[in-house]
């Protein structure tokens, strides 16, 4: 039986990464909940655990100092494809991040990217109008403070 892969790809930089190391601690038809280690370790960030919403298009993970602290809660809207016989998941980070800080605090970053991208054609007006709806259905959650139901995907297997 084969074992399901995960990749990232990223518009800018435009790569592509298995992500090897990751661990599925848990997978169904809606999330897929992993563990990993930084693949450029930082000084602040070390590892995390991630959480992809399939059908809602944005992958929340929990970022963790060394000393296991959270760093912060790291919001990317992404697109996603399936390949049934390698089973294989392509996520395509579509730029939008959402940033939310231990204390509470909410910072939107990188909407400077989809218009560049949009500007270059690195993505097309399609991509970029995806992203901001999931985006924009994401930044509701959160401020209807409902983003605990979603970090309860998560949570529970750590």
């Amino acid at each position: 039986m084969s074992q399901t892969q995960l990749y990232r790809k990223r518009i800018i930089p435009e790569e592509c990464i298995l992500l090897k190391d990751d661990v599925i601690l848990y997978q169904d038809s809606d999330i897929i909940v992993t563990r990993w280690n930084a693949l450029k370790p930082r000084k602040d960030l070390h590892h995390g655990f991630s959480c992809y919403f399939l059908k809602d298009g944005f992958k929340i993970s929990k970022f963790y100092c060394a000393d296991n602290s959270l760093l912060y809660w790291y919001c990317d809207i992404i697109s996603h494809t399936y390949n049934a016989e390698t089973d294989t998941y392509v996520f395509t980070d579509l730029l939008a991040d959402v940033i939310i800080f231990p204390d509470g605090s909410v910072r939107v970053v990188d909407l400077d990217e989809i218009a560049d991208a949009l500007a270059s054609g690195a993505i097309t007006s399609e991509q970029a109008q995806e992203a901001l709806h999931k985006l924009s259905k994401l930044l509701s959650v959160i401020y209807r403070n409902e983003f605990d139901s979603i970090k309860v995907n998560l949570e529970q297997f750590e």
